[in-house]
This record gives structure tokens, C-alpha cells and sequence, in this order.
């Protein structure tokens, strides 16, 4: 019997020093062919200048939505998902609301109606989904602003317990990171026994996909990141099962 395949056109904003988003992301919805095989994700990208990850440069970044946006119209994609979890957040609570606003508005006036995700608001929907009350994070940020993270994340309701600032504000050093020592600093975080989530990269740059499976199955509650909390909410604004192999609970197809 032949399976009917249907292709997803998935619009990419992303830094132009990020070397992860087009990676994990495609990895992700590529893994799900296996479990779903008529369903194909090609992607487009449009770039947003930003070297480091500094307040500056994040709100520098975030100046260029409408033309990023623009850019991925003529494309005419069926959803567009953008990437800096921390240039939305530094910005003060509820920020994505209108950065995704942006990204919407700025598609329409190419007659794109299309849904809009943002990484930052990706997160707060998938711990929503999880039920999560309580949660500890990893994150490559300088400390003042894994702070500014920590903030915005409570802002929306969550208790944070801990979060591990990993230092790193060079963003092409952060994608270098070597993403299985997260199946060792994650130990370092305070609060894991009352926690319900684990956040292991707060970061769509921080590669972190190679280790979610692991560190779940180690820690025995659920795991997520920027990466496959934006991979679960593209799927779920597709209307499509959240569901893709070894990518933690979140996508186990549950939610």
C-alpha cells in the first residue's frame, strides 16, 4: 500500500551565529518519520545578525523580526517557528506575546496566514502541557541572564528550584558545547527530587537533543529543551501527534 506523503513547509528564524536550531529541529521531525511515515518537514531559514549573547545584541537581534519574517513569507511556509529562547526573555515578561505578534503580523502582510512559534513561548506551552508546577534548568548564559530566564519562566507561573549557568557568551562557543556532559551537570542542580520538569538547555543554541533521552531515563521525570519544546509545539500547531523517537516524554505523543 503506498503512503500518501504530506510535506511541511517549517520557516526557521535564526540567529546568525546558530548552528543548532537547523539541526536539532530537523533531526527531531526527521526521527518522526519512522513512526509517521507520511509526513515530510522541509525547511527555510532566514538569518537575524547576533555574535554574542549579550543584551545589546539580543535586542539588536530582536529589531530584525519583521524583516526575517518577511523573508520567510515569499517561502509561503504553513508554520514559522523563530529561535533566541533569551533575546525574547531579556526583554521582560511576556515578550513572546508580542514578538510572536511581530512574526504574525509581518507574515499577513504577505498574505501568509500561518501559526508562529517562538522558543521562548514554545517552553512555557510545553511545561503548561507537562502540568509542571516546579522546575530546575540548565543554561550555556552568563548568570545575570539565565536570571532574567529564571525570572520570565516564574513570571508564568513556575516555581524555579535551581537553575546551572554554564558561562559561555560567545554563541558559537555554545554550540560547541559537547552536548553529553548534560548527562553530568545536571546532577549539580539543586531541588531535583521536588521538581517536575528538568529543563536540560534553556538554550535552542545549547546542543542538547543527544542527551534528553538519557537524562530522562536517568532522572525518571520528564526532560525537555528549547529544541523539543519547539519541536512539540510546530507539531502540535500542525495539528499533527507530538510524537518523535528518543526525544523524552514530551514527545512520546501523550500531550
Amino acid at each position: 500500500m503506498t503512503t500518501t506523503v504530506r510535506t511541511h513547509h517549517v520557516g526557521l528564524i535564526v540567529p546568525s551565529s546558530n548552528l543548532t536550531m537547523e539541526t536539532e529541529l530537523p533531526e527531531v521531525l526527521g526521527g518522526r518519520r519512522a513512526l509517521h511515515p507520511q509526513d515530510r518537514f522541509v525547511f527555510h531559514s532566514s538569518r537575524m545578525r547576533m555574535k554574542r549573547v549579550t543584551p545589546e545584541e539580543l535586542t539588536a537581534m530582536n529589531d530584525q523580526t519583521e524583516r526575517a519574517s518577511v523573508e520567510l513569507a515569499d517561502a509561503r511556509p504553513d508554520i514559522v517557528t523563530s529561535a533566541c529562547l533569551v533575546a525574547i526573555m531579556a526583554q521582560g515578561a511576556g515578550y513572546h506575546c508580542t514578538a510572536e505578534e511581530q512574526m504574525r503580523t509581518a507574515l499577513a502582510s504577505e498574505g501568509v496566514d500561518a501559526p508562529v512559534v517562538s522558543s521562548a513561548g514554545a517552553l512555557l506551552r510545553a511545561l503548561h502541557a507537562l502540568d509542571a508546577k516546579k522546575v530546575v534548568m540548565v543554561t550555556p548564559y552568563m548568570k545575570p541572564l539565565t536570571q532574567l530566564v529564571a525570572d520570565y519562566v516564574a513570571d508564568d507561573g513556575f516555581e524555579v528550584l535551581d537553575t546551572l549557568s554554564l558561562e559561555v557568551a560567545d554563541n558559537i562557543a555554545v554550540a560547541h558545547l559537547d552536548p553529553m556532559d548534560l548527562t553530568e551537570h545536571w546532577k549539580r542542580l539543586d531541588g531535583l527530587e521536588e521538581a517536575d520538569v528538568l529543563v536540560l538547555s534553556a538554550c535552542v543554541q545549547m546542543p542538547s537533543l543527544a542527551a534528553i533521552q538519557a537524562v530522562e531515563d536517568a532522572y525518571g521525570k520528564p526532560v525537555i529543551s528549547a529544541a523539543t519544546a519547539t519541536a512539540w509545539s510546530i507539531l502540535t500547531d500542525l495539528g499533527l501527534t507530538a510524537e518523535a523517537p528518543d526525544a523524552g516524554s514530551l514527545l512520546s505523543g501523550r500531550y
